[in-house]
């Protein structure tokens, strides 16, 4: 399954390269509203809210309201979780509420470093079944804060521990999101093996082809960058 992307900053659907090199920016919102509209799903992200430096939530609140979404960026509490889902969000995104980059402090430690009672908390407030977990990586280690700082732990790890709270695990490919180079279907393979739940994957998709290869592993997919320049059709 293809889950389109609209990312959010400074009041515009942004596309960036790794995270960081603003490439793509709309105005035209209603635009794409109506290109996704049949969807089952799409992925809505306040990358403002996730880098600490700013807020997109009327316009989070507003496509909600009218597109199935899964929502994320800067949602660090139950409540905040809360307000989205009550905002229309189908599903929220979790990420760096979900880690402690600081928890780990013998070798072997890392269980510490994932906050399960805070996810045990979570679901039992909002049910599993509305969580998405995301488990981003650069360089092979969790990525959180606007991908800005590294946790010292596996997403295969991290999914072992944090698999009874979610209904799915969202995992960026950091070091291909933004440059169509393909997702590398082998790391898809291992993580596939690493969950029962819903795995969605991102990262350098570019093509049909590749959407369908991962579909065939039980993987979906979130593209971007190539639906947005046309490589893509939607």
């Amino acid at each position: 399954m293809l889950i389109p992307s609209i990312d959010l900053m400074g009041g515009r659907i942004v596309q960036l390269v790794q995270g960081k090199e603003l490439k793509l920016a709309f105005d035209d919102f209603e635009y794409w509203i109506e290109r996704f509209s049949s969807y089952p799903m799409v992925q809505l992200i306040d990358l403002d809210a996730a880098m600490r430096q700013g807020s997109n939530r009327a316009l989070i609140e507003e496509i909600a309201q009218r597109l199935p979404c899964q929502v994320g960026g800067g949602i660090g509490s139950i409540e905040r979780a809360q307000e989205m889902l009550a905002a229309g969000a189908r599903r929220v995104i979790i990420g760096s509420a979900l880690f402690d980059a600081a928890g780990a402090v013998n070798e072997g430690d890392t269980q510490k470093l994932v906050r399960r009672e805070f996810a045990e908390e979570l679901a039992a407030a909002v049910g599993a079944e509305h969580l998405v977990f995301s488990v981003d990586t650069r360089e092979g280690r969790i990525a959180i804060k606007g991908w800005k700082q590294q946790v010292d732990l596996t997403p295969e790890t991290a999914m072992a521990a944090l698999e009874p709270y979610c209904a799915a695990f969202l995992y960026t490919h950091i070091d291909r999101e933004g440059t169509m180079q393909g997702f590398p279907l082998d790391v898809a393979r291992k993580l596939r093996d690493a969950t029962k739940q819903q795995l969605i994957v991102a990262g350098g998709i570019r093509e049909r082809e590749e959407i369908d290869a991962l579909a065939a592993i039980g993987v979906d997919a979130v593209a971007g960058m190539a639906v947005y320049l046309g490589r893509l059709a939607v």
